[in-house]
């Protein structure tokens, strides 16, 4: 394979520092400074034009006059002059750089006019860079010190990415008190070209980064950075703090100025999607490095919290209620052994009080007994000075007992100087230290919930009974209508029609423009009904003027009419033919719900769900999440609110049909899919009657939109439109399908009916046993980045997958690997070609430029049509092996 990209930035075996200085504590001398006290192996090339040797090393006057090739260019010199040096640097084939220069759009016109001709000219010459305004960076595995940070770093596993230089050098002073190391230590500065997506990335395939945290001040290309991150959060935990908690505009305007749906909420469920654990504070940042930079992360939800104070312990236990959870309860087994060695006033129970007199052998004696039995996801273990506990040999008696074992210890070691000593002690061995209970039962926390978050992630979702019948064309039809060149509110009988389109129940709605036309329609709907004022642009009107309910009879029908009409018609002389509409009075319910969706200009649609009717800006009971949505995540949204657990039936009240409630979500998520013209839509209140669902009030906001469906989601859906039905060779009908996540049980079996040989020849292995986590990794596919094209029988035949084409691809579709496999009851009936031949079209249609597939040599079957289909074919670096690709 070709050597990436940014492996010229991250591991470069040459680096140009352009403004290197003589003067010390200057960018120039300073960064050239760390780079040799860093020691870096490869050549550097200081580049000043009026100095011929800085800190022992001849100086060049520009990078044309370097008598080597150079992979990294350092930029510490004025801003406006970097354009012309950066064209330089691509005459002679430097391939990334780093801009320390500071100024751009961030002071003012000028500014941003230099920023564009920065990017213009790096673009041209095939430069990837960090920064402007970045401190620089540091990868210590290959003696990398390209930044002005003064603290020297040592080689560990965690990567920091970070939009502040400022954070950069505390978290760096913070390391080394706390005797942690990093892969990578990365400033991003502006973000102009290098973002927080492509150094995931990248991070995501480099062995010593093991977990990567981001400190975010603002995001760029969310789409982007939510594909990458989906991508690597299930192999490395990402943590990010996003600073400034504020609300955002939408696109469309609302009667709201605190939004249900904010930003925050957004960012939330933006980074829950992503697969990242989001921490609030710096303080919960640091506790959360410091804990991935030492131990494993806990894979349960038990802990157990042993201590010498009461006080602390019940700390820990608030702590603990906070996330909804209590301390892991001791079996009678644990119960028995600390009996045995705890004095006999000690009381049995978690947390485990060993009081204050505690010894480091009754610290040792009881740790022992709990990570013997392995009951526990966890220790938090607790210190606070008392005269007859010793702080130092308590920690160094602790290191001792908790030596060569995997369970994560958090140790608390609650005073000043006197728990110092001890606490440097617990560091150098590698176990995390905090200042308070609730710091480590938050810790703990975080880091179960990123465990806790890849099982919910990597769950397979029912199948819909039936496939999801909605009729988009009809949609389409009434959507067209009602655009105009602004915003527009439709009516509620509008909203109601194009819920309908999309199987959302909604109650029965007619128009009427007369008393007369409003009495035939109660009748038909069948009384009691209610009149609503039908002029969505009065969204100001109370409920009291817009809304009259209960109506019995044609006189009451006749009396609403006249009186919503008058009053309104009095308010507001400038309308004419004011109608009303009449529907269905549902009965009394036994909950009203909300759905609602929203466009942002940068997250696309939110959907949100929760508690509604009159007081739904009051109880603020509401979840949010990115469509689009299946089953599973249709639940998981429900299961984020506090109506919940009623709604399931721990209450007096009837249970939901949760079923249904998830399947009308699947549906309006499918709506905002399909229309990015959609702005806003409310259904509030959604009516739960007996169980069952019915929409009684609606609200939509549509306007024309500058992206088309599905370029304004973040999250890419299923791409209906690589479905293609076929045939055969003895007449079988087939339907090719990108793979869906519920399609685990049909993967299953497919690879069932493969022979040993079969699966060798696509996985160039034997492989005894499909596991789930194995199976995921076939059918939950981010379609941004890798589509799973999978045959599946058709009536008259058993509906059973037959083959599967599966395409990965480079974020920047630069390329993509491409494998087929066919089960061996269909070989040989045309199935292989056929894949192969959609695969190609699916990665033309991706606009990727390399096709490319690695194929066994005593695979001819398999090299025999490659050449057939123009693919060129040469051997690879492994013997076994032979490579094949297509220029597209």
């Amino acid at each position: 394979m070709e050597k990436d990209h940014l492996d010229y930035l991250f591991k470069p075996e040459s680096v140009a520092v352009i403004g290197a200085s003589e003067k010390a504590d200057s960018p120039g001398w300073s960064l050239l400074h760390n780079l040799q006290q860093g020691g870096f192996p490869g050549q550097v090339f200081p580049i000043n034009p009026k100095i011929q040797e800085i800190l022992g090393l001849p100086a060049y006057p520009a990078v044309t006059e370097v008598p080597g090739t150079i992979d990294l260019a350092v930029i510490a010199i004025p801003i406006a002059d970097i354009p012309p040096v950066l064209r330089q640097c691509g005459q002679v084939g430097v391939k990334t750089a780093v801009i320390i220069s500071v100024g751009g759009k961030e002071v003012g016109a000028e500014g941003d006019r230099i920023e564009a001709e920065i990017q213009a000219a790096a673009e041209e010459a095939g430069i990837r860079y960090l920064g402007h305004s970045s401190l620089g960076l540091i990868c210590p595995w290959v003696g990398l010190h390209a930044s002005l940070a003064r603290q020297a770093v040592h080689p560990g596993h965690l990567a920091f990415i970070s939009q502040s230089g400022a954070l950069c050098s505390s978290v760096l002073g913070w390391a080394a008190r706390k005797n942690i190391g990093f892969s990578h230590f990365i400033s991003v500065g502006s973000k102009t070209d290098l973002d927080f997506a492509d150094l995931i990335d990248y991070l995501g395939n480099q062995e010593p980064a093991r977990s990567i945290i981001i400190y975010m001040e603002s995001l760029t290309r969310h789409r982007k950075f939510m594909s990458a991150a989906r991508s690597v959060s299930r192999i490395k935990p990402i943590i990010v703090i996003k600073a400034g908690r504020q609300q955002t505009k939408t696109r469309t305007g609302e009667h709201r100025n605190d939004p249900l749906i904010s930003e925050d909420t957004a960012y939330e469920a933006f980074f829950r999607r992503a697969g990242i654990v989001r921490v609030d504070t710096i303080g919960q940042l640091f506790d959360c490095a410091e804990t991935l930079g030492k131990i494993q992360r806990p894979l349960g939800g038990e802990i157990a919290i042993i201590t010498n104070g009461g006080g602390p312990a019940l700390m820990a236990v608030d702590a603990l209620r906070r996330w909804n959870k209590a301390p892991g309860e001791l079996s009678p087994e644990i119960q028995v052994k600390l009996a045995n060695v705890l004095p006999a006033v000690w009381k049995p129970g978690n947390p485990i009080n060993i009081l204050r007199d505690a010894t480091p052998e009754r610290y040792a004696q009881t740790v022992h007994t709990v990570m013997e039995k392995r009951e526990f996801s966890g220790l938090v273990i607790i210190l606070s000075p008392q005269t007859l506990t010793n702080p130092t040999e308590v920690a160094a008696t602790l290191v001792r007992e908790t030596e060569n074992q995997n369970l994560p210890i958090f140790a608390v070691w609650m005073g000043g100087d006197e728990v110092a000593p001890g606490i440097k002690i617990l560091n150098q061995a590698g176990i995390p230290t905090f200042k308070t209970p609730e710091a480590a039962v938050d810790t703990f926390m975080e880091m179960y919930s990123y465990s806790r978050h890849l099982v919910l992630l990597q769950e397979t979702p029912s199948r819909q009974p039936t496939d999801l019948k909605v009729n988009t064309k009809q949609a389409r039809a009434f959507l067209n209508q009602c655009l105009a060149p602004a915003p527009k509110h439709l009516t509620e009988l509008e909203a109601k029609a194009i819920l309908s389109t999309y199987g959302i129940p909604v109650n029965r709605t007619v128009a009427a423009a007369s008393a007369a036309e409003a009495k035939m329609a109660a009748q038909e709907i069948g009384f009691p009904v209610l009149l609503k004022i039908n002029a969505p642009e009065l969204e100001a009107l109370t409920e009291r003027t817009r809304v009259i309910y209960h109506l019995n009879d044609d006189l009451q029908v006749e009396r609403a009419f006249d009186r919503l009409t008058g009053e309104t018609r009095n308010r507001h002389p400038q309308l004419r033919n004011l109608g009303v509409t009449v529907q269905a009075q549902e009965r009394k319910p036994h909950f009203e719900l909300f759905i609602g969706c929203r466009q942002d200009p940068h997250f696309g649609p939110l959907l949100g769900f929760g508690t509604g009717g009159p007081f739904v800006e009051i109880f603020r009971d509401i979840a949010v999440d990115l469509p689009p949505l299946n089953l599973l995540l249709a639940r998981r949204l429900m299961e984020r609110t506090r109506i919940f657990q009623a709604l399931a039936g721990e209450s007096q009240l009837p249970a939901a049909d949760l079923d249904q409630l998830a399947e009308i979500l699947v549906r309006v998520s499918q709506l905002a899919t399909d229309f990015p013209e959609i702005g806003f839509l409310e259904i509030n209140p959604l009516f739960i009657i007996n169980g069952r669902a019915t929409a009684v009030a609606a609200r939509l906001i549509v306007e024309a939109s500058e992206l088309p469906a599905p370029r304004h989601l973040i999250i890419a859906p299923y791409p209906n439109q690589y479905e293609n039905d076929w045939m055969l060779r003895d007449g079988t009908p087939v339907l090719l399908r990108p793979m869906k996540p519920e399609d685990e049980p049909l993967v299953s079996a497919f690879l069932m009916k493969c022979s040993s040989e079969t699966i060798f020849f696509r996985y160039f292995k034997k492989v005894k046993q499909w596991t789930h986590e194995m199976l995921i990794r076939f059918t939950q596919n981010d379609y941004d980045r890798e589509v799973g094209l999978m045959a599946l029988g058709q009536p008259p035949g058993p509906e059973v997958m037959m083959g599967v084409g599966r395409l990965i691809m480079a974020a920047d579709r630069s390329s993509a690997e491409f494998a087929v496999i066919v089960a061996d009851p269909w070989q040989g009936k045309g199935l292989g070609p056929k894949l192969v031949e959609q695969v190609i079209a699916i990665a033309q249609d991706q606009q990727v430029k390399l096709l490319y597939g690695e194929v066994l040599t005593q695979n001819q079957p398999m090299l025999d049509l490659a050449k057939k289909l123009g693919f060129k074919v040469r051997r690879a670096e492994d013997p076994q092996l032979c490579h094949i690709e297509m220029a597209l």
